[in-house]
């Protein structure tokens, strides 16, 4: 499969045009909040409210990716050790932010620049990208779309950690269904979900944990997709 197919590149200008509408209405109201959580920061540790780090993005185009500063490192570069469950890095602070996904607000601004969409993969540590296309031999196909704020995956409960094999290879399935169902009405639909997901969570199961080495590749998005809701 080809990295573009599944995007109609004459279509990316209704999505950018969405893009800049919704995220700059957004941004508005959200500068309140925003402004309350960067006082929190300060009040708790100091230090710089925002933490920039490089993540992967469409065609694997690498660009800063903005959030709040959750936690008392600023890891960036050639380590990135993922966040985990009870992580003792992350602050109190950081542990609200992260809980109520208001960290990720900032990405607005990504979206305004054009480096995100509001839908799409998340984006993930170039470093992990990296090893996770090591893992999952489609992985790369996800990077035909812009990485979004919240996507398909995102939806179906898998948020935070990477914890194994099998957590990495149904994120990616579930990727490469949304790029190859991605539409107009999709995305309002997974926009919509975003914020009820936030208040129900559903549970990412998995079939059992695994140790953290190559899966087979997928013969096409089909057979990613059946995987995914296996």
């Amino acid at each position: 499969m080809e990295l573009l197919d599944g995007c109609d590149a004459g279509g990316d200008v209704a999505y950018r045009v969405r893009d800049i509408v919704v995220a700059t209405l957004m941004l508005v109201f959200a500068l309140p909040i925003l402004v309350v959580a960067m006082l929190a920061i300060k009040a708790e540790t100091g230090g710089p409210c925002f933490f920039f780090q490089q993540r992967g993005g469409r065609f694997r185009r690498p660009f800063q990716c903005i959030k709040l500063r959750t936690m008392v490192v600023m890891e960036n570069g050639g380590e990135v050790q993922q966040a985990t469950r009870r992580d003792a890095r992350v602050t109190r602070v950081g542990a609200l932010l992260r809980r109520t996904c208001i960290d990720e607000l900032p990405q607005l601004i990504n979206v305004l620049r054009g480096e995100m969409s509001l839908v799409g993969p998340r984006p993930h540590a170039v470093l992990h990208d990296q090893q996770f296309a090591q893992l999952c031999p489609d992985y790369d196909l996800r990077f035909a779309v812009k990485p979004g704020m919240t996507g398909l995956a995102q939806t179906m409960g898998f948020r935070g950690e990477v914890s194994s094999v099998n957590n990495i290879a149904r994120r990616t399935a579930l990727d490469l269904e949304y790029v190859a169902r991605r539409s107009l009405a999709l995305d309002v639909k997974l926009m919509l979900l975003t914020p009820l997901r936030l208040v129900v969570r559903p549970t990412a199961t998995e079939a059992r944990p695994a140790r953290l080495e190559r899966v087979p590749a997928t013969s096409s998005v089909a057979r990613a997709e059946r995987e995914a809701l296996a």
